[in-house]
């Protein structure tokens, strides 16, 4: 992953809440506002050093109030439930896309592993 990969279109699909980012690379790929929330790489999500990972939960719901551009290298999401302070560079992004099947269920069992049970979304 480099800064060779850089979307080309970003669109929010409200009623799914899902963000739908293609590359140039002609990758393609539809996050889930719940998974672009609870990976967030804000501090308050990742902490400021290894193992100080907050674990999100309850944001099966959560939805992109508003998208603001961020420079030529990243965007700023801004969810309804006030969690305004990550900046997604483009190679998160990528990252998140291309690792989603690895990271997805790594976090479904930390939330397990730490007692909650994930309800199914209200959207779905």
């Amino acid at each position: 992953m480099s800064e060779k990969h850089i979307p080309t279109e970003i669109t929010y699909h409200a009623k799914k809440h899902v963000l739908e980012i293609a590359f140039n690379t002609g990758e393609r790929y539809q996050l889930s506002a719940e998974y672009l929330r609870v990976y967030s790489p804000s501090a308050e999500v990742q902490g400021h050093g290894p193992g100080q990972e907050v674990l999100q939960i309850g944001k099966q719901d959560v939805g992109i109030n508003k998208i603001e551009q961020v420079g030529n290298y990243a965007v700023q999401l801004f969810f309804d439930d006030n969690h305004d302070t990550g900046i997604y560079s483009w190679d998160t992004l990528y990252r998140l896309g291309k690792d989603y099947d690895s990271m997805w269920p790594r976090y479904l069992q930390r939330l397990k592993d730490a007692g909650h049970k994930r309800p199914e979304p209200k959207h779905a």
